[in-house]
């Protein structure tokens, strides 16, 4: 059994998108699936201090069998738990997520979340497998990110045409690829 984490993105909760199906889909596995909710705001941005408040409700739940799954800003959040953590984790997930390469259509509230520098090295050496989706037609963030994110790890970019934001506005309450990318990292 896996602890399995989902983070929404910006001005997010845990019943939209893809989360309700997939948390589904992971507990009837067997698996402890959490999906957080975060402050987020419309229009303000949101502020990392505050979703590190509400992660520490969880901190007893990650350790190195954890999965870590981030979407939009919740990746960029999931790369700043990284950079954090003393020990590493099963696996990061990371969707649509904005690393700093424009066009960002949140470029400002992004940027103020956390900035777009990262460590490297750092995130690499906690997670023992990642997975990066990215889409051509994203209007939030642009393909450039998630190919210089697949790159800057080491991994090969999960490329989905036309998937958007990988949002309900895109039809995505399920996310089978993502699904078949997770299995193989599971117990």
């Amino acid at each position: 059994m896996n602890n399995i984490f989902i983070f929404h993105g910006t001005e997010g909760y845990p019943e939209e998108n893809w989360f309700p199906w997939l948390k589904k889909k992971l507990e009837t596995m067997g698996h402890q699936v959490f999906v957080p909710q975060f402050p987020s705001p419309p229009v303000v941005p949101a502020k990392i201090d505050e979703w590190y408040k509400v992660l520490k409700n969880y901190e007893q739940y990650i350790n190195e069998d954890t999965i870590l799954i981030g979407h939009s800003l919740g990746g960029v959040f999931t790369l700043r738990i990284l950079e954090k953590l003393k020990h590493s984790v099963r696996a990061a997930i990371l969707v649509g997520t904005p690393i700093g390469f424009k066009p960002i259509l949140n470029y400002n509230r992004d940027s103020s979340f956390s900035g777009f520098s990262f460590d490297w090295p750092i995130i690499k050496s906690k997670a023992k497998n990642f997975v990066i989706f990215q889409s051509d037609n994203d209007p939030y963030v642009s393909f450039d990110n998630g190919k210089e994110l697949a790159r800057e790890l080491g991994v090969e970019l999960s490329f989905v045409p036309n998937a958007g934001h990988f949002n309900k506005k895109t039809n995505y309450t399920k996310f089978d690829d993502l699904l078949k990318k997770l299995e193989p990292l599971l117990n």
